[in-house]
């Protein structure tokens, strides 16, 4: 009769989480999980298969985050309701978005949120090749908008790309200038560009 488990799937993913929230993917370890659960390194092999399984505790961690009821309303509502949530649950923890853009997780509660989204753009009309070209369509517009809350890359003179671009000639780079004045509050922006994409959707 095999030892009862120790530690539960969710408890694994909520310290794996905390790890990276708070050491970043480097101090993501077998190790640094054991301290953490209070248990030893060898214990953490029982659960997890190596630093993939690791790097799929933090995504499904993550994902699993995104997901609340919809209530029952519009497609367009949904959609919007949905990705907004998925956002906020990404760009909430951004020392592990590199391995949200870069991971698929297969775990069931981190899947629930894209099954909703898939259902919602269904009910718009679509399936088949449309789903799937829908879905591509809203998902990458939530990871562009992820991948926008990344630490800028060393370089520049310590000046974020908005300032940098905000300072390239005016007479060359009008729409560049001025789309840089214009950066500020990424939630507004969320929004305005979700409501774009869903009159695409529509159209």
């Amino acid at each position: 009769m095999p030892a009862p488990r120790k530690f539960t799937h969710e408890q694994l993913q909520a310290a794996a989480l905390e790890l990276v929230d708070e050491e970043g993917l480097a101090g993501l370890t077998m190790r640094a999980l054991a301290t953490r659960l209070g248990t030893g390194p060898m214990t953490i092999y029982n659960y997890v298969d190596g630093r993939d399984g690791l790097e799929r505790l933090v995504t499904g961690a993550v994902m699993a985050r995104a997901h609340r009821p919809v209530p029952r309303a519009d497609w367009r509502v949904r959609v919007e309701s949905i990705a907004e949530d998925m956002w906020r649950a990404v760009r909430a923890h951004p020392n592990a978005i590199p391995l949200i853009l870069t991971r698929r997780s297969l775990d069931e509660s981190a899947l629930a949120s894209t099954e909703a989204l898939l259902q919602a753009l269904a009910d718009g009309g679509r399936s088949g090749a449309d789903l799937l070209a829908a879905f591509r369509v809203v998902s990458g517009f939530i990871a562009g908008f992820v991948q926008a809350e990344l630490p800028a890359p060393s370089g520049g003179n310590g000046r974020s790309a908005p300032v940098r671009m905000a300072a390239l000639p005016p007479e060359r780079f009008p729409r560049l200038a001025e789309i840089a004045r214009a950066t500020g509050d990424p939630e507004a922006e969320f929004r305005a560009g979700l409501k774009i994409l869903l009159a695409g959707l529509d159209a």
